[in-house]
């Protein structure tokens, strides 16, 4: 099994590259912005699930098969990239629907709300460029071959970033939605955070598609 030293030296690697802001931060950011608190946790839940789908499929070698290939990583790239862009544009065109009566009085969603924004967050955390990188070039470094059984291994290492991530990316969306309560004293002052949420997500896509690997 993984040994102490192995663990401890990725979890410190894994910190490093998640204090870094990248796409899943962000993504979580521009929602708590537009949706508030509620919608920021079920959005970090669904980018570490999503995020440990990457870890099983390291586990299983299909991770490394994205890395290398070219096609398929701008494939998965510009998939989440395009999908990160029609969230912020719907955040957007929705944005003066916020009303600072509904978040006083803790209107909650519907369950089923909550269920596509846990799988918004999958789907952001299951294409992220960096997640996919992280995984499918570092993770391999940090197994112990002589030890055998690596698929499981690969599995117990990829719970550490993850749960790394959950703590950052709760921590990032409660402070982004604490400022959004902040705003939603006026509705007019709510439905410009709801636009620059969405706006954020425009640009967070933006960012995903144009940069990254060129070979």
């Amino acid at each position: 099994m993984v040994s102490t030293d192995r663990m401890l030296a990725f979890a410190a690697m894994s910190l490093l590259v998640i204090v870094i802001p990248g796409p899943s931060v962000l993504f979580v950011i521009g929602r708590a912005l537009a949706h508030g608190r509620r919608t920021a946790v079920a959005t970090a839940l669904g980018n570490v699930v999503g995020s440990y789908l990457l870890v099983v499929a390291v586990a299983v070698g299909i991770g490394s098969l994205v890395e290398r290939s070219v096609t398929v990583y701008l494939t998965v790239k510009l998939a989440g990239a395009a999908y990160l862009v029609w969230l912020g544009v719907q955040a957007f065109r929705h944005r003066k629907e916020l009303k600072a009566s509904a978040i006083g009085s803790g209107a909650r969603e519907p369950a089923r709300g909550d269920l596509r924004t846990l799988l918004d967050g999958v789907l952001v955390g299951v294409t992220n460029p960096k997640g996919v990188v992280f995984f499918a070039a570092v993770l391999p470094q940090f197994v112990d071959h002589s030890a055998g059984r690596v698929p499981l291994q690969m599995l117990v290492l990829g719970l550490v970033p993850i749960t790394i991530g959950l703590v950052t990316d709760t921590l990032w969306g409660l402070t982004a939605s604490a400022a959004r309560t902040w705003f939603a004293r006026s509705d007019r002052r709510l439905s410009l955070i709801g636009g620059a949420g969405g706006c954020t997500m425009i640009g967070l896509g933006v960012t995903v598609a144009v940069t990254g690997r060129a070979d």
